[in-house]
């Protein structure tokens, strides 16, 4: 490869680290450093990045498509814990693990993900505070999903954790107006999301049609009104979407 390339690749890497909220207000240098020590990997559908227990090399940025963060039973049953997408990093709670990933992750469409290696992350995190405090916060974030999600699967019953799901899908969840909303590439895929069976998300969005709340084409949702949905549904209003 030549030192062209070599330089291109590395610009459109750093480019794609400059617009991950993550790295939000880090100097260009800083970012230049972080995409010395990334590589991209690309994906196909069902690929995994590393199961549970599997070593730590760094921690992920999605660039495109959709990586799928779970656990499965001994039975068999699989847990989404987050579907993470473009802009979203996970992994970063893992770095410092002696006992390596406490999940599965594997995409679940077509995707690219870049990995930002360990051993030059932690040389870079012992001379950058703020890079520190970059990851802090990821972190911080990643325990208030896990948070919710725990609040979801004991509090609110399908139909509401399905409400939710669309509503946060929504520019302003209080609009009176239609929002189109592609759902992931399978229904089994947002059903996990949802820590529901198949069946019984297909039966809720039957439901929610009967109830003129929406209408689906393929995997696309048209929602009528986010306020009516908000209203039966949100026990408190449902902020904007900050994806």
């Amino acid at each position: 490869m030549s030192a062209t390339t070599c330089e291109s690749k590395q610009s459109a890497v750093s480019k794609t680290l400059q617009r991950c909220p993550l790295f939000a207000g880090m100097p260009l240098e800083d970012i230049r450093r972080l995409a010395a020590i990334t590589v991209v990997k690309p994906l196909a559908k069902g690929d995994y990045l590393f199961h549970e227990g599997s070593p730590v090399h760094g921690f992920y940025l999605v660039r495109s498509g959709a990586v799928k963060v779970h656990r499965v039973n001994s039975l068999g049953r699989e847990q989404v814990i987050h579907v993470f997408r473009a802009g979203e990093s996970f992994a970063e709670d893992s770095l410092m693990s002696s006992s390596g990933h406490p999940a599965d992750a594997c995409a679940t469409e077509p995707s690219q993900v870049l990995l930002i290696q360990k051993a030059g992350l932690l040389e870079m995190l012992k001379r950058e505070p703020d890079l520190v405090m970059c990851l802090l916060r990821s972190m911080s974030r990643h325990l208030q999903i896990l948070i919710g999600l725990l609040d979801d699967l004991k509090l609110k019953d399908v139909k509401t954790r399905f409400a939710l799901w669309l509503l946060h899908q929504c520019p302003d969840p209080g609009s009176r107006q239609p929002v189109v909303i592609q759902l992931p590439s399978t229904k089994r895929v947002l059903a996990a999301e949802l820590g529901a069976a198949s069946e019984t998300l297909s039966r809720t969005v039957a439901k929610f049609r009967d109830q003129k709340l929406l209408a689906v084409d393929g995997n696309t949702v048209t929602l009528f009104s986010p306020f009516q949905l908000n209203r039966l549904f949100a026990a408190q209003p449902v902020s904007p979407s900050v994806n």
